[in-house]
C-alpha cells in the first residue's frame, strides 16, 4: 500500500526514447526510495512501459517551435500556453515535492507552471549539448543534471546549478557490464555490432557491408556480423554479406541488444544519447557516426566526448565511406590492442550509477520532515 505521506516526485516526460529512458530509470530508483511517483506528459504521450507504465498518468497540451514555419510557431506557442495553465491547475491539486523535467517541448509546460509555483525543480539533459526546450528552463529550475562532462549550451547564469550525474540506462544493460571484454586473437572470433538507432539509418547500410567486402579473406572469414537495418534495406544488404562470405544476422529490430553489445568487440553506430550511455555503460568501443542534422549538431558533440577519452573513434557522415572504413576496421583488428584500451576507456567513463545519482539530486532538493504536501524551494 502506498504511504500518503512519502514525498511525491513529478515527471515531466515525452516524444523519443532519449527523453523516455531516462525517466523511466529515475521511476524505478525513486520507487525503490518509497517514493509517491506521478507522470505529466503530452497528449502524444502513452503506452510507455517499465516504471513508467503503471504511474498516474497526466496528459496536456504541448507544442514544439524549432523549424517550424510562422504559422506553425504561432499555433505551438498556442498549444504551450494551454499546457501551462493546465500543468498549473494539476500541480496545485497534486502538491508535489519536486517536479523533474527531461527535455523535449512535452516537459516545457509542466516545467514552467512548476517554476511559477516555486517548486522544487531539476531537469535532466541526455545530450553533450543542453536542448533548447531545457535551455527556456535552465535559469529557472533549482538543479540541472547533465550526462556529459562540460554540457555546452548551458546559460551562465545556470552553470552553478550543473551536477554530473550520467544518462539512466536499462537494468538490461547494466547485467551486461559485468561481461568481460573478449580477448581478440589471431584467429578468433571478430563481432561486430551495427545499430544506427530505433530506425536504423540507411548510411550504416550503404557504407558498412561494403566495407566489410573489402576486408581481406582471413578477417572475413573471422567476422559475425549483427546489423540493425531498415526493413527496405535487409534484402539487399544480406546480399552483400552472403556475396562476400560473411556470416551475418540482420534485422530491423533485435529485443536482445544488451546481450549482443556485451559480446561485441568493437560496435559501429549513430551517437545518440543513450546509445553512447549504454556502450560506455558496458564498456565497448565503438566508431560513432553521428547524424549531421540533429539539432544543434549534439550527436557530434556526444560522439566527440567518447574520442576524446579514447574510448572510441568518430568518424563524421561526409568522411564516412567504404573505402576509408575499410581502412580504419582493417587497422582495428590486426592491432586489437587498440580496440581493448578503447574498451577499458570506454568503461571508465560509463557511469553505471546514473540512476542512483539523478534520485539523489532530486532527495535533496525535498527538506527532511517532508509532509508530501509540497514545499517550496529555497
Amino acid at each position: 500500500m502506498t504511504n500518503s505521506m512519502a514525498p511525491l516526485a513529478v515527471l515531466a516526460a515525452g516524444g523519443t526514447g532519449g527523453h523516455v529512458f531516462p525517466a523511466e530509470a529515475l521511476a524505478a530508483e525513486l520507487s525503490g526510495r518509497g517514493f509517491r511517483l506521478a507522470l505529466i506528459t503530452d497528449r502524444r504521450g502513452g503506452g510507455f512501459g517499465g516504471a513508467l507504465a503503471d504511474l498516474e498518468t497526466h496528459h496536456i497540451r504541448a507544442g514544439g517551435i524549432a523549424g517550424k514555419r510562422f504559422t506553425a510557431r504561432i499555433e505551438s506557442v498556442f498549444e504551450l500556453g494551454l499546457g501551462m495553465l493546465q500543468a498549473r491547475s494539476l500541480l496545485a491539486k497534486l502538491k508535489p515535492d519536486a517536479v523533474i523535467g527531461f527535455g523535449g517541448y512535452a516537459s516545457v509546460p509542466t516545467m514552467m507552471a512548476a517554476t511559477w509555483a516555486g517548486l522544487a525543480t531539476a531537469i535532466h539533459e541526455q545530450n553533450g549539448v543542453l536542448g533548447r526546450a531545457n535551455r527556456l528552463l535552465a535559469t529557472r529550475v533549482r538543479r540541472i543534471a547533465t550526462s556529459i562532462d562540460g554540457t555546452q549550451m548551458i546559460p551562465d547564469a545556470a552553470k552553478s546549478k550543473v551536477r554530473l550525474t550520467g544518462m539512466p540506462v536499462r537494468p538490461a544493460i547494466l547485467a551486461a557490464r559485468d561481461t568481460a571484454y573478449a580477448e581478440i586473437t589471431d584467429k578468433g572470433p571478430l563481432n561486430l555490432l551495427v545499430t544506427g538507432g530505433s530506425q536504423g539509418a540507411r548510411v550504416l547500410s550503404d557504407v558498412v557491408p561494403a566495407a566489410l567486402a573489402a576486408l581481406n579473406d582471413n578477417l572475413k572469414k573471422r567476422l559475425t556480423v549483427t546489423q540493425q537495418c531498415r526493413a527496405e534495406d535487409l534484402d539487399r544488404v544480406g546480399k552483400i554479406y552472403d556475396g562476400a562470405g560473411i556470416k551475418a544476422d540482420l534485422k530491423s529490430f533485435f529485443d536482445d541488444v544488451p546481450q549482443r553489445l556485451a559480446a561485441a568487440h568493437l560496435v559501429i553506430a549513430r551517437a545518440g544519447a543513450s546509445s553512447v550511455a549504454e556502450m560506455t555503460a558496458v564498456g565497448r568501443p565503438s566508431i560513432l557516426v553521428p547524424l549531421p542534422h540533429a539539432i544543434d549538431n549534439h550527436q557530434f558533440v556526444n560522439a566527440q566526448a567518447v574520442d576524446e577519452a579514447g574510448a572510441g573513434w568518430l568518424m563524421a557522415e561526409d568522411v564516412f565511406t567504404a573505402e576509408r572504413l575499410a581502412g580504419r576496421l582493417a587497422s582495428l583488428f590486426e592491432n586489437p590492442r587498440h580496440l581493448s584500451h578503447a574498451a577499458t576507456a570506454a568503461k571508465r567513463i560509463g557511469r553505471p550509477d546514473a540512476a542512483h545519482a539523478l534520485a539523489d539530486l532530486v532527495a535533496e532538493m525535498i527538506p527532511n520532515g517532508h509532509s508530501g504536501e509540497g514545499r517550496q524551494a529555497a
